[in-house]
Formats: structure tokens, C-alpha cells, sequence
């Protein structure tokens, strides 16, 4: 089981990673101490307070963040606004000295019932404060669909972006789930997109790849 941290108090976790290429650079080990995250800011109308959660693997190899409510929908019984919610999160990861870490691979999970001509969209994206934003990666959904998603972003081991070293900067994630009813008829239906699981408990996987910084 993993160990929850949730967003409504001074809460942290420790995190260590390992992360092994495909090719060439050679492995780093993960940093001999342990690793501190805190949960520093929490917005979105995907993440209402108390709703968002992030822990850390027994084996120290990644972190998650799991929801508990984030859907969006459109049709019978959703609101206007419903067909879009959002989430940002900011972490202060507290790396030991001599080290520093970038995203090498995220996973996203859910439920998706789509009507026949409904669509949806997943999208995210990463970045450090003080950095420039990466771009969204966007997986698109289409109906008719009624069973669970997953979707992975990737980043090529020569485009990894590390945390500056000998600099706290916070680490932040936005991710976007969008439902849209297109040929479908919204007026009869509800079609909806879940960064969630039918029984509640989805967790958004992130694996990190590590790197000793120079010495001075």
C-alpha cells in the first residue's frame, strides 16, 4: 500500500527514484537519502480540497497522485461548466545535495463512458517555477467507449529537463480532462471523462530519472 499524503495539511512524503534508459547514458543510481515532497498548492475545479492525493511507492521508484474527484461530462445531469475541469498542483521537492531529477515518464489512468459520437480529451503537462512551460500532450478519446483509459507521456532521455541544481524551484503539474457531446444527443445521454476509476482510487504515475549535479 502506499503511504498517503494529503493536500490539506503540511503533509510530505519521501520519494526516491530510479530510472533506467533504453540506450547509452549510463544509470544513476537515486540520491542515498531520502527525498521530501511537500504539497504546496492545489487548484482546479478537478481537485476540490481534500480530493487530490499524493503518495509514494513502497519500492521508492515513483510518486502518484490520485483523485478522488475529478470527471468531466456533459449531458443529463452535468452543468454547463462541467465539461471541462482542470487541476494544478505544486510540489517542493527537497532534493539531497549533489543531485537532481527530471520527468522521464508519466502515467495517466481513468473511466471514460463516451455516447456514440461523443469525444474526449486528456491533456498535461510539467514544468519547474522559473522554467519554461513544456508543451501539452493531448490524448483524444472517441465514442463509443464505456470501460477504463490509460494514457503515457514519454520524454526522450536527450530532451530531459532537470530541476536546476543548488536552486528550490517547485515542480508543477496541470492536467485537463475535456468531454465534448458532439453528434451524440445531450439532451437523452451523458457522456463523461474520469481521471478516476469506478472504484475510486486511480493514481497518476511519475517516474524520474536522476542526475548528480557538478561539483563546484
Amino acid at each position: 500500500m502506499f503511504g498517503p499524503v494529503t493536500t490539506g495539511g503540511a503533509a510530505a512524503a519521501l520519494l526516491a527514484a530510479t530510472f533506467t534508459p533504453g540506450a547509452a547514458p549510463a544509470r544513476v543510481a537515486p540520491p542515498p537519502d531520502k527525498i521530501v515532497i511537500d504539497v504546496v498548492g492545489v487548484n482546479g475545479s478537478g481537485c476540490p480540497a481534500g480530493t487530490a492525493h499524493v503518495a509514494v511507492s513502497p519500492d521508492n521508484t515513483a510518486f502518484t497522485v490520485s483523485y478522488s474527484d475529478y470527471i468531466a461530462q456533459v449531458g443529463v445531469g452535468a452543468k454547463p461548466t462541467d465539461f471541462r475541469k482542470n487541476c494544478q498542483l505544486s510540489l517542493n521537492v527537497h532534493v539531497p545535495q549533489g543531485f537532481t531529477y527530471a520527468i522521464a515518464k508519466a502515467d495517466y489512468r481513468g473511466f471514460a463512458r463516451l455516447e456514440n459520437g461523443a469525444n474526449g480529451l486528456e491533456r498535461a503537462n510539467y514544468y519547474f517555477q522559473g522554467q519554461s512551460q513544456t508543451a501539452f500532450i493531448n490524448h483524444h478519446f472517441n465514442g463509443p467507449l464505456n470501460d477504463d483509459w490509460q494514457a503515457s507521456d514519454t520524454t526522450d532521455i536527450d530532451q530531459l529537463v532537470y530541476a536546476p541544481c543548488g536552486a528550490m524551484r517547485y515542480f508543477n503539474i496541470n492536467t485537463e480532462l475535456r468531454v465534448e457531446a458532439g453528434t451524440s444527443d445531450p439532451t437523452r445521454t451523458t457522456s463523461l471523462m474520469a481521471m478516476d476509476s469506478t472504484d475510486g482510487s486511480i493514481n497518476t504515475l511519475y517516474h524520474f530519472a536522476w542526475k548528480e549535479c557538478p561539483r563546484p
